[in-house]
């Protein structure tokens, strides 16, 4: 911006001329559509030349006029504390630790909205018709602490930087760290950036819904992605989270700068996006700030103890001779809780420590390798609650081998003493943790359990293996020696040759897929309640309906080629994501849960399973010998006779599934009555990847069906 000519000799660099007043500046806050009403009222300083300040109050209009200042470009700031009883505002700033400086300005441009729905900056205000000079300005650049606040946006009409530089550099006054440079006798409008954030949008209802499955689903794959903080360690001024995708970038950027963030793994190809709801940043999922000047614990001379976001939200104990990986963040209502799953060497060697230990913090006794990885982390949980639980939602989830040790945790954190938690947790592919008496001890912990098709990773530590250890062990050998470290987890089970039986705890919800040819098939979700499906023994059967005898256990081993089943991208967010759609299709048309082609189908297998068990029995009964069977034999008989009474409750269920109508509730839980759950389910629905319409809502289609290794994670449709 030009300087009038009588304006040159006070920045002279060989002398200053001798200020004169008598000049004026005016200016006026706007938001996006040019309406200044929102910052009516609000309190600001302008300090000029010879540090001479001007406080007022802006008008109803967001108008204001300082009148006879020295001549010069002036600095503006609005740096008044918020003095409100708003929550959460109140809360956060009040808050023992970290608490944050919020000012009036942020507490009215949280409240304002974009002009475009996706966030990005508008080119043409219609305020700026009347404007001498238009200025595209952040909160940040008008208070003086602004490490809690996004990352500045790129802006068509960017401030003048060097204008308050050389304020500073030329005044009489004390030096102006920060503020807007105005010019002098002319009209400023400020356009002020709305702060707005998306956060992923979650059900806190203890009820199982289709939104939640496949959120959480996500944010447990978000997991296997690093912090990547920088600078990782040891900050000094500031830090950054540039990487994405990671867990930093979609918190602590994109989501708080009101980027929709589809990448949950770097090789991601296929987008899925989460449901996102439009909030006041301050009711983001926060990152905290970092500013060795406002918080003594960040403060690079505290060394190891040092405090940073990586080490307050992010736990990976690999300095520690472990690999367990789980990241935490809150807002005002939920506190969210995601543990990695099996991805090295080392989760692997604590995923066959099946070892039965007693559970310290509950009843029970609970998987070695699982509980020491739950033990490293438990301290790093704990300290967050202690400083950020505010009486929310506390949502755990986890994949794998992280939804075991996320069992643990929340059973851990349902018993703690002192303090009550309100739990909720969904676990994908897990295996079993505990004994039964963990099992009944942990009834009233509120549980999802997602098992997918033909994931062998559920079916371990097998209860029964105690009986069938030998017809196991060569074949798992062969796997060992020649397959993946992943594999070892199938396996676990083969350790436990003390102690009470494995069982799995929660409500499992089981994805199956039923074919009707070889281009239709669809996916169906429900709790079957029957061994031969949940364990993936059979589920192949139901698929193809084949003629072959029915599978003896160890053909079990057969089915590792099908790891993918296991895997999140491969499969468990796909079908998740087609289990919204459907149910979003039924709630929409009314229509049930299952249809009537995909009932005779799975009837019709379920009725051949039926058989074939009973052909089985029967062939073994008829070569028993005079002295009986042998002990294992007998106890897989004992078994699959259960498992044919089991198969009696499954029709039933299917056969309730069949008339089964949808609710909102069912599909959305709490969230549908959100203020911002229509425009967030609309934002989502205009994505291209989410507009297709399936007659059975199929999952899309894998490019391969071959073996997947566990170094494989990151496979892909």
């Amino acid at each position: 911006m030009e300087l009038k000519a009588c304006d040159y000799p006070f920045f002279s660099d060989r002398m200053l001329a001798c200020p004169l007043r008598g000049h004026w500046t005016s200016f006026r806050l706007v938001d996006e559509q040019g309406d200044g009403k929102p910052y009516g009222g609000l309190q600001y300083t302008v300090t000029d030349s010879v540090g001479q300040e001007y406080t007022g109050w802006l008008d109803d209009e967001g108008f204001a006029k300082v009148e006879n200042h020295y001549r010069g470009p002036v600095a503006l700031t609005m740096d008044k504390q918020y003095e409100g009883l708003e929550e959460p505002y109140e809360r956060l700033i009040k808050r023992e630790y970290y608490p944050l400086p919020i000012t009036d300005l942020q507490h009215r441009a949280e409240q304002t909205r974009f002009f475009h729905a996706d966030g990005f900056r508008r080119e043409h205000n219609p305020a700026m018709k009347d404007a001498g000079s238009f200025i595209q300005v952040e909160v940040r650049d008008l208070v003086s602490q602004g490490a809690h606040l996004p990352p500045v946006v790129k802006r068509f009409y960017e401030p003048h930087n060097a204008l308050l530089r050389a304020i500073s550099e030329v005044s009489f006054g004390p030096e102006i760290s920060f503020g807007v440079a105005l010019l002098p006798n002319r009209l400023h409008v400020l356009e002020v950036r709305p702060m707005r954030a998306l956060r992923p949008m979650l059900s806190t209802d203890d009820q199982f819904c289709a939104l939640n499955l496949y959120q959480l689903a996500l944010m447990a794959t978000l997991s296997y992605t690093d912090f990547a903080q920088d600078p990782r360690e040891t900050p000094r001024d500031n830090v950054r989270f540039p990487k994405a995708p990671s867990i930093g970038n979609l918190f602590g950027e994109a989501l708080a700068n009101y980027r929709e963030n589809w990448q949950v793994d770097s090789q991601q190809r296929h987008r899925f996006f989460p449901l996102y709801e439009d909030v006041p940043y301050s009711k983001r999922l926060e990152i905290l700030p970092f500013d060795p000047t406002l918080y003594e614990q960040n403060h690079p001379d505290k060394g190891k103890d040092q405090e940073h976001p990586a080490n307050q939200h992010f736990f990976d104990d690999q300095e520690d001779g472990g690999d367990t990986q789980a990241f935490i963040c809150h807002h005002d209502e939920v506190i969210l809780i995601s543990v990695r799953g099996t991805a090295s060497l080392k989760d692997a060697l604590r995923d066959v420590d099946a070892l039965q230990v007693t559970f310290e913090e509950g009843v029970g006794r609970v998987h070695q390798g699982f509980y020491s990885a739950f033990q490293a982390m438990k301290a790093f949980v704990l300290r967050y609650l202690d400083k950020f639980h505010a009486g929310q939602k506390i949502i755990i989830c986890g994949h794998s081998l992280g939804g075991a040790i996320a069992l643990l945790l929340a059973e851990a954190l349902r018993r703690r003493a002192s303090v009550t938690y309100n739990i909720l947790l969904y676990t994908y592919g897990a295996p079993r943790a505990g004994d039964s008496t963990f099992v009944e001890g942990a009834a009233d912990l509120v549980h999802h359990r997602m098992v997918n098709r033909n994931d062998p990773v559920p079916g371990v530590p097998a209860p029964w293996m105690d009986a069938n250890w030998k017809v196991w062990v060569p074949g798992f050998a062969t796997t060992f020696l020649s397959g993946p470290y992943g594999l070892l987890l199938f396996g676990a089970g083969l350790m436990r040759l003390k102690g009470d039986p494995y069982h799995h705890h929660g409500q499992q919800q089981h994805f199956m897929l039923v074919r009707f040819n070889d281009d239709e098939w669809s996916s169906v979700l429900w709790d079957p309640d029957c061994e031969s499906i949940e364990n993936a023994a059979c589920t192949a059967m139901l698929e193809k309906k084949t003629k072959s005898d029915m599978p003896a256990r160890d053909g079990l081993l057969t089915q590792l080629v099908q790891y993918t089943d296991h895997m999140m991208l491969a499969s468990y967010i796909p079908y998740a994501w087609s289990t919204l759609r459907r149910w979003q299709q039924t709630l929409e048309t009314g229509s049930t849960v299952i249809s009537e082609r995909e009932y005779r189908v799975v009837d019709d297998a379920i009725q051949a399973l039926d058989q074939r068990l009973t052909v089985y029995y029967r062939a073994v009964r008829y070569e028993e010998l005079p002295r009986g069977l042998p002990a294992n034999q007998e106890a897989a008989m004992r078994a699959m006779s259960r498992e044919k009474s089991r198969l009696h409750t499954t029709r039933q269920r299917l056969e309730a599934l069949r008339y089964r109508s949808l609710t909102e509730a069912d599909v959305y839980g709490s969230a549908a009555q959100s203020p911002e759950f229509a425009s967030g389910l609309e934002r989502w629905a205009k994505h291209a990847e989410n507009q297709s319409v399936f007659r059975m809502a199929m999952a899309p289609r894998q490019l391969d069906d071959g073996v997947m290794l566990a170094s494989q994670r990151r496979y892909i449709e």
